[in-house]
């Protein structure tokens, strides 16, 4: 993630905290976040170069009507700087920062199928070790790990996957 993005996104929380807007924002950030993954065309629309800054920043006014002043004040700051390219990253570093500010940390967990409650709830007690701060799990699935699972929880991880296992043995075969 770009740093410039961890800037826009701290602006906009410092901006969303003192108007006292912060879980509005946070929609706006969320329905934004559901856009671009929905949309091929928007991530296209809003990357390409050739395409000029005002008809990016009226395309997202005319597309989020009901954004808070914050929201398109983000808007107005990307048009003038250049940087619609961000906006993606900026939702995500903006809601980052909002979960930190509640003292909530995001897990992420990788498995290779969907996860159960049951294991949900496993990994979640899991994660909570990790960490001394309030725990969101947030899941995808890879294939690819074969089976268990990967737990990353800030800048630790627990690696409990059959494929890392698989690369294990392999490396003792091979030594």
């Amino acid at each position: 993630m770009s740093r410039a993005a961890v800037r826009y996104a701290k602006a906009i929380l410092e901006l969303a905290n003192q108007n006292g807007t912060t879980d509005k924002v946070n929609s706006d950030m969320t329905l934004m976040q559901d856009a671009w993954k929905q949309s091929k065309d928007l991530q296209v629309f809003l990357t390409n170069p050739v395409i000029k800054q005002e008809m990016k920043r009226n395309a997202l006014l005319e597309v989020f009507p009901q954004a808070q002043k914050e929201t398109n004040a983000l808007f107005e700051l990307l048009y003038q700087n250049k940087r619609f390219d961000i906006l993606f990253a900026v939702t995500q570093k903006f809601q980052e920062l909002l979960l930190v500010q509640n003292g909530i940390v995001k897990a992420i967990v990788t498995t290779a199928i969907p996860m159960t409650a049951e294991l949900e709830k496993q990994v979640l007690e899991k994660a909570k070790q990790m960490t001394s701060h309030q725990v969101v799990l947030d899941h995808k699935v890879d294939e690819s790990i074969i089976g268990g699972f990967i737990l990353r929880v800030g800048d630790q991880q627990l690696n409990a996957s059959v494929a890392s296992r698989l690369q294990e043995i392999k490396r003792e075969i091979i030594n």
